[in-house]
């Protein structure tokens, strides 16, 4: 899902919203458009506008009845999405949302289901981004944000197995990956890409005085992911014990059994202090895994 920022991201917001009004009620009023989308009576008559334009059959009429409708030949479908897709969002939006601001993702969930007239807002699936520090997650995420909607710098205290520095970087994307946050970045101090792990940056804000970056063009690679090749190879092997744990993290077919019942186990990987995670967490019952490749 990407997120847009600007006036003309706003608009398509807008237009959305109105459209999935219109096609869920028989008819309503400028008035009542505008209050419900925060905007004047003037912008919601330059986006009836636009709808038109963009072949959507928009009637308003005037006098004590009037008001603005979808012709009824058009009312066949009787909404943008289908429930599945709908759905979809719904879970996606509400994920977000645990981890960033509420009270925006209600604004939008009312505006893809208005008073509940699609469907229900009650969804089987749950997704929950956070973590036990979700107030600081919080933060970070909607801090990073702006600075990247703004082309701001940001500082913070960094701390990893080598120790503790202070970093300055330009921010580009924040992903959610190997089971936690980072920030995607440029660090001036390194001259090159990194990934930082949110729950190990603190102190985090823009530089002391307002310090703008012009948006480097990302290495080709990296443009639509910041995943990097498995270039490293783990071999262990495992007791019989946590056989359903090392099928629950990567799949039925991940092992090959030896002598003695022992589980050979192989994959490529990244991030090493993951993958050193995982091993000591699969290994934690019953001892009896070594890496290679480290």
């Amino acid at each position: 899902m990407q997120v847009f920022f600007g006036g003309r991201a706003m608009k398509l917001d807008r237009l959305l919203g109105i459209l999935t009004v219109l096609l869920q009620n028989e008819s309503v009023t400028a008035p009542q458009l505008a209050e419900r989308f925060e905007v004047t009576r003037r912008t919601i008559g330059r986006d009836i506008d636009a709808l038109c334009r963009a072949g959507i059959p928009v009637i308003t009429r005037q006098g004590g009845k009037g008001g603005i409708s979808i012709a009824g030949g058009y009312k066949l479908d009787k909404s943008v999405l289908t429930a599945d897709e709908l759905s979809s969002i719904i879970a996606a939006l509400k994920g977000i949302g645990s981890v960033s601001d509420s009270s925006q993702i209600e604004r939008t969930l009312e505006k893809l289901a208005p008073g509940g007239a699609v469907m229900s807002l009650r969804e089987p699936v749950i997704i929950d981004l956070a973590s036990h520090y979700r107030g600081d997650l919080t933060g970070k995420i909607e801090l990073l944000k702006a600075a990247i909607r703004e082309n701001r710098l940001v500082e913070f205290d960094y701390y990893y197995e080598k120790g503790e520095s202070h970093r300055i970087i330009e921010p580009y994307v924040v992903i959610f990956q190997w089971t936690a946050w980072y920030v995607f970045g440029y660090c001036l101090e390194r001259g090159d890409w990194r990934l930082f792990k949110l729950q190990r940056l603190w102190n985090l804000g823009f530089t002391g005085a307002p310090e703008f970056y012009t948006p480097r063009e990302i290495p080709p690679g990296r443009a639509q992911s910041t995943s990097f090749p498995d270039d490293n190879t783990l071999k262990a092997v495992f007791d019989p014990s946590v056989k359903y744990q090392l099928i629950e993290t990567y799949g039925l077919h991940c092992y090959t059994e030896i002598e003695d019942g022992l589980l050979y186990f192989e994959t490529g990987y990244t991030n090493r202090e993951y993958i050193i995670w995982a091993g000591c967490s699969l290994s934690a019952t019953r001892c009896g895994w070594s890496a290679r490749g480290m």
